[in-house]
């Protein structure tokens, strides 16, 4: 994870933009830890089946960093680039809703991404998701997107 994180085309759309080292990404990987055994969900790792290889995280938080939209369960995927473009992140993000209202009993889930993002954006469509609010981060940096998912939505618009 920490080589994923050390990427700046796969920060680039986190936060500010910054590249986290190694001891950043353990920091970040107990948080989500604690986050399973508080809230009952967290983020998965996402593995290449026939090899094993980490190709990132999916999975859902608590997006405590936009305050606005709380309270709110967010999707969100990462994974590293040599993983883009091959329906990886709307599959593992797919599995991470189905978990949220499924297993969770979520009412709804929600997905934040910096506006520009459009490979982001397309992956929120896939789910089903609907833009609700244009807003900007907190740190007053960046413009974000909010899209949302209700769960009579997902029930409605699952197969």
């Amino acid at each position: 994870m920490a080589a994923i994180h050390a990427d700046p085309e796969v920060m680039r759309w986190i936060r500010d933009g910054g590249l986290r080292d190694e001891q950043q990404t353990r920091v970040g990987i107990r948080a989500w830890e604690r986050e399973w055994e508080s809230q009952g969900f967290g983020l998965f790792a996402v593995e290449i089946r026939s090899s094993g290889e980490l190709a990132g995280f999916t999975g859902l938080s608590v997006p405590h960093f936009l305050p606005e939209v709380l309270p709110a369960v967010e999707v969100g995927w990462r994974l590293g680039r040599s993983h883009w473009g091959q329906g990886l992140a709307t599959e593992a993000a797919a599995a991470a809703v189905r978990f949220g209202f499924e297993e969770r009993g979520l009412e709804r889930i929600v997905s934040i991404a910096q506006v520009g993002n459009d490979a982001s954006e397309r992956i929120t469509a896939k789910l089903g998701m609907r833009l609700v609010r244009e807003t900007v981060h907190p740190t007053g940096s960046r413009r974000v997107r909010v899209f949302e998912l209700r769960s009579d939505q997902y029930v409605t618009t699952t197969p």
